[in-house]
């Protein structure tokens, strides 16, 4: 059990970390076919002054590499090294799925469909059991990096519950270029946190398997003014300015294909498009067959499929069917 006691001394793993002190701790689970050990290492900081204890998490879903270079540069840039209170990163949760690329455990199970887990369950479901009792319990306050599954691309965004204002303020504080509206999935690490009453911000940007330097950007900054709120950012670290707008996604649908064949986008992810206009085409092979896709609303395209393939059904893009628009200086408009 992960625990900060009346001394600030926090023990997790077995292992002490002192107030000021700093330390690697791996976290072992299983092993591969050939024994050889797989261990998620936790890279901790902490501050002589007392203070929260911030968890920075990517790689839920092994093929997410974007999440995972947001918190890789968070560490290399020192930003994790804290004034006051505890900073814990693990960059790559699903180790597994890093290793083959693949979003899934050995066992082909999510392990953000398994939470809080079962002791005595499947491989993800142990692990889940084991991150839940053994590391979340110190945590005051998390963040959680991922990207766009398969080909689909992500707008960087934060996600969070409408209802839940205590975490629309850290939102706001965040700063993504987008917020979008989103309820909590049953068995998901975010639900899990919910239960548990640790404030958690899911931020979602770019596609897995790609790195991409314009969401990390986006998911670092973001962090930083996180942690300027808490008082607990290095006071070297200057916060570039924010965005000049934030869009609030309040409703949204998908678009999908209505038929299979090549897909050419015409819009890209993050822009506002008029109701009916041509945001992609279909074609089949051959030069035969050509099918516009229009919007079939005003609004912004938070999500699009890059795969140069489609079948019938397949969702093209996310987009925005309600949003509001904050500018700098001026009042929300809505669209």
């Amino acid at each position: 059990m992960a625990s900060i006691d009346e001394k600030n001394i926090l023990t997790i793993l077995g292992q002490q970390i002192m107030p000021g002190g700093k330390k690697t701790i791996n976290f072992n689970m299983a092993k591969l076919y050939t024994t050889t050990s797989v261990d998620v290492p936790i890279i901790i900081y902490r501050s002589k002054k007392p203070g929260p204890c911030v968890l920075i998490t990517a790689g839920i879903h092994g093929d997410e590499i974007s999440g995972v270079e947001i918190v890789r540069q968070i560490i290399a840039k020192k930003i994790n090294r804290p004034t006051r209170g505890t900073i814990v990163c693990i960059p790559v949760l699903n180790v597994f799925g890093f290793l083959n690329m693949s979003r899934d455990f050995p066992d082909g199970r999510d392990l953000n469909r398994v939470f809080p887990g079962s002791k005595h369950g499947s491989l993800a479901s142990r692990f889940a059991f084991q991150f839940v009792n053994k590391i979340l319990p110190i945590a005051d306050f998390c963040l959680d990096f991922h990207t766009g599954g398969a080909h689909r691309f992500n707008v960087p965004q934060i996600r969070v519950d409408q209802d839940d204002e205590r975490l629309c303020e850290y939102a706001k504080i965040f700063n993504a270029p987008f917020t979008v509206f989103s309820k909590n999935i049953t068995k998901s690490y975010r639900s899990t946190c919910t239960k548990m009453n640790k404030p958690i911000l899911l931020f979602e940007g770019g596609k897995s398997q790609i790195s991409d330097k314009r969401i990390a950007r986006e998911g670092v900054l973001g962090t930083m003014r996180i942690l300027r709120h808490l008082n607990m950012l290095q006071p070297e670290f200057e916060v570039p300015e924010e965005n000049e707008t934030s869009v609030i996604i309040e409703n949204s649908s998908w678009i999908r294909a209505k038929y299979s064949g090549l897909l050419h986008l015409k819009s890209a992810c993050g822009d506002l498009v008029e109701k009916g206009q041509i945001i992609a085409t279909i074609t089949d092979p051959y030069g035969s067959f050509r099918h516009r896709v229009k919007s079939p609303y005003h609004g912004y395209l938070i999500n699009a499929n890059e795969a140069s393939l489609v079948y019938q059904g397949d969702a093209i893009f996310h987009i925005s069917t309600t949003a509001a628009v904050y500018e700098k200086g001026r009042s929300k408009k809505k669209i």
